[in-house]
């Protein structure tokens, strides 16, 4: 086969893996909210103390009340949120949590088992924080605490 022609092969093969690639990736630019129940005794967060606490570093707010954080399951919305968040990709973060929990300093947030399930949690538990996507940032039941975008 004549160089020439491997060329434009390459070209044509990488230009279809360009676009299968963009296809199959999650548009995931949009924006997540850092939520808890309308009816929550937390007020505010900010985005050092939401790194912290989604990192272990802390379990609790400055004043010394717990919370519960809830995780989505694995997906977009959960690998944007702590992309945003903590700089870390999805691997990064899988890697944080093993070397915490091995070492006993830390257990990961309550994994939610869908998107539902987690607001459905936030509302039965007042004391939670927990993650959502932009698109219940109209809910009035839910109080934002931080958008991250």
């Amino acid at each position: 086969m004549p160089s020439s022609s491997r060329r434009s092969v390459l070209r044509t093969w990488i230009a279809r893996c360009a676009a299968l690639a963009a296809l199959l990736a999650p548009a995931v630019h949009a924006e997540v909210i850092l939520v808890t129940s309308a009816d929550s005794n937390v007020d505010t967060l900010s985005r050092e103390e939401a790194e912290q606490l989604y990192l272990g570093r802390r379990s609790s707010l400055a004043d010394g009340r717990p919370l519960l954080l809830l995780d989505l399951p694995p997906g977009p919305v959960r690998d944007q949120f702590y992309r945003l968040l903590t700089g870390k990709n999805p691997s990064q973060i899988r890697a944080y949590w093993s070397r915490m929990v091995f070492t006993g300093r830390a257990l990961p947030p309550r994994e939610s088992v869908s998107v539902e399930d987690a607001r459905r949690l936030l509302l039965e538990n007042p004391g939670t924080v927990g993650y959502l996507p932009d698109t219940f940032a109209s809910d009035p039941s839910l109080h934002i605490l931080l958008h991250l975008e």
